[in-house]
């Protein structure tokens, strides 16, 4: 390809609404341009890089024996009515109608959608196991895009499903998937971690997430440097110890707190430390309300309450919600005589004389006590666990960090085919739910990911694996004929041997041309200028600050260039 002819419009300036670095530099370099929040056009350097991504999960997919199918975008609700996921999902599925009103919906994922696809299909034991995948979009209506490729609507991504008869057999997929996964990390040459995750609505016995580390991340991961535990902050219990208050409990009172709503300013107005107040939070799920009781000092994991209800629905009741049924704002909110289920979490039990909402405006109770004033129905671990808090295995120290989730595995148990009627005969004649894995790598994130990882103040380092290009060539003076022969000649060649190179032709000055180069991010740089005449040319690895001097001889010079390309290491002085 020559650069002339390349739809690839490099920009100096990111847009406005770029929060990180991938989103910026994606943007700048020409790879992505955005259609609506969360939605983007995918130019040509960005599907060469998509289309590689692709391949290397393809073909780490087929080496464990899956077959690569593809299914239906649009999905009838009754598939998901089936499993209950249809309220699950709640507002983040993207639903619609067709013409004879029927619900349907683009598919977030296809758990259902494969399901009823094998239930009619394999129907005994020996047709087990079974792994199947696809590769293409998907949609998610997310409440807030952001981050570019990171937290899109649509996104590109690899899921793939498998079916089993024995535990066993479903143990063997988890693990061939996992390695395949780390594989796949590995080849596209990402620093990242294994962590145990919470399955989501998704659902399931297990799942671990493969993280690939940054400075920005949607996911906060927790590791142990002493044991080597890892985590994501919505996985992690919680196994620190609890204060036991030791005193009398004292009357209960209703307080006067004007405008004091949080539990800084709660603290703050009645001089207590923020241990003592107990938050009240509402939620609305399936069966209506529910609160969530915690520590003032601590933050609620939502995906633990998620669990223990066993409801994926389960969303913050909003401001409105809370003041139409409770006639109360939210910011006093509290459990003495509240009539919904009250979920509280393992610190609340044995607090004493604490501060909680007075369910009046600009009231609060101090001195209300468990058992006498309010009880809960249930106690759990409802605590987000962050940075030293203890480790759950051996009790040191937690250390935080930021990733960037790229792949998801999922023990999914019976959760699909019973509720979907999807059996297959066992050996003895007996009727049996299939036993299902679940398995997902994000293909768009996975480039976003990449970017995020690997950039300099002078833009992308890609991998070899995943560059659009791995060589460009330039030429300095396109009017010099003697350059402008010889880079010909380079260009060819390194094609003919099997080295995807792009020859920059462009009559722009040599600085755009090297700014272009370095933004966009190509392994390797072959400059034909001025050192022509003394029979030389110049390499540059993208992520060296030196360029090496070359006879400029044209099988010498592609030589030099695969020996470079082999040895080429992006994560090198990272």
């Amino acid at each position: 390809m020559r650069f002339s002819q390349l739809y690839a419009p490099t920009v100096k300036e990111a847009p406005a609404d770029a929060e990180v670095v991938s989103h910026a530099l994606l943007y700048r370099a020409g790879f992505i341009r955005k259609a609506a929040a969360g939605v983007y056009t995918y130019l040509p350097l960005a599907k060469r890089t998509l289309s590689k991504i692709e391949n290397i999960v393809r073909e780490e997919m087929n080496k464990i024996g899956a077959q690569e199918i593809s299914m239906p975008i649009i999905h009838p609700a009754e598939l998901w009515q089936m499993t209950g996921r249809w309220d699950d999902y709640g507002d983040e599925m993207m639903k619609l109608k067709d013409r004879h009103g029927r619900d349907f919906a683009l598919g977030p994922t296809h758990e259902e959608m494969v399901t009823f696809l094998v239930k009619d299909e394999v129907r005994s034991y020996k047709q087990l196991p079974l792994f199947l995948y696809q590769i293409g979009p998907k949609y998610r209506d997310e409440i807030r895009p952001r981050f570019g490729l990171l937290r899109a609507r649509e996104f590109i991504m690899k899921d793939g499903y498998s079916f089993h008869d024995s535990e066993e057999s479903l143990d063997e997929a988890y693990k061939a998937c996992s390695d395949a996964y780390s594989k796949i990390v590995e080849r596209i040459n990402l620093k990242y971690m294994i962590v145990e995750a919470a399955s989501g609505a998704i659902g399931g016995s297990q799942s671990h997430e493969f993280v690939s580390f940054a400075q920005v991340g949607e996911t906060n991961l927790l590791r142990c440097n002493s044991c080597g535990y890892s985590s994501s902050d919505e996985q992690a219990p919680y196994r620190g110890e609890y204060e036991k208050i030791e005193e009398d409990e004292k009357l209960i009172q209703l307080v006067h707190t004007p405008n004091v709503r949080t539990v800084q300013q709660v603290a703050d107005f009645l001089s207590v430390e923020p241990k003592r107040i107990v938050k009240s939070l509402l939620f609305v799920g399936r069966n209506g309300f529910v609160m969530a009781l915690i520590q003032g000092d601590r933050e609620l994991n939502v995906e633990k309450l998620k669990v223990f209800m066993k409801d994926q629905s389960l969303r913050l009741a909003t401001p409105d919600e809370v003041f139409e049924t409770f006639k109360v704002p939210i910011g006093f909110v509290g459990p003495v005589g509240v009539n919904v289920p009250i979920v509280a979490d393992h610190g609340v039990r044995h607090l004493k004389n604490v501060v909680v909402g007075g369910m009046k405006e600009d009231y609060h109770y101090v001195n209300a006590n468990v058992g006498r004033d309010f009880n809960p129905d249930h106690y759990t671990d409802l605590v987000l666990v962050v940075e030293n808090d203890p480790c759950p295995v051996c009790g040191k120290p937690l250390q935080a960090m930021k990733g960037i989730e790229l792949g998801h595995v999922f023990k999914l148990g019976t959760k699909y085919s019973q509720s979907m009627g999807a059996y297959y005969m066992d050996r003895e004649g007996n009727l049996k739910p299939f036993i299902m894995g679940c398995y997902g790598w994000g293909v768009s994130r996975t480039m976003a990911a990449v970017v995020e990882q690997l950039n300099d103040e002078d833009g992308i380092i890609w991998p070899r694996s995943i560059a659009p290009y791995e060589v460009i060539v330039t030429v300095v003076s396109m009017n010099d004929e003697r350059q402008k022969k010889f880079a010909e000649s380079l260009y060819r060649e390194l094609n003919n041997k099997g080295i995807e190179a792009l020859l920059d032709d462009r009559e722009i000055s040599p600085g755009m041309k090297f700014k272009d180069a370095d933004l966009i991010g190509f392994p390797l740089r072959i400059t034909v200028g001025k050192s022509l005449q003394d029979g030389f040319v110049e390499l540059k690895l993208r992520n060296e600050k030196n360029q090496t001097r070359i006879e400029a001889d044209v099988s010498k010079v592609v030589q030099t260039c695969v020996n470079m390309l082999d040895s080429y290491d992006p994560q090198r002085g990272r």
